[in-house]
């Protein structure tokens, strides 16, 4: 588990600030670990993904959730294409 102060330091151009807003918008998860917040590996990801978004890609505060959303929904429907070929390839080794 990665803390804030961790987090922080690994991304130079995340503040607090912006991290607990992210938070509370839900664009981030956290576990509270002893009452500080901390971070899994993949939450880390999202961080970098959302500073990508923000800083490269200028996408703004209020775009965010969308984004955030349909990229989502990309990966979600990405998993489940290789679930259903996984299946059809069972299905033809057993034919």
């Amino acid at each position: 588990m990665i803390t804030v102060d961790i987090l922080c330091a690994r991304f130079a151009r995340l503040s607090t600030d912006d991290l607990q807003r992210w938070i509370a918008a839900g664009h981030v998860r956290c576990e509270s670990d002893s009452g500080a917040p901390c971070f899994h590996e993949i939450d880390v990801e999202r961080v970098r993904l959302i500073l990508e978004l923000r800083h490269d890609l200028d996408v703004n505060e209020e775009a965010l959730p969308v984004v955030l959303s349909l990229l989502d929904q990309l990966y979600a429907l990405r998993r489940r294409l290789r679930q259903l070929g996984a299946a059809a390839e069972d299905d033809a080794a057993r034919s």
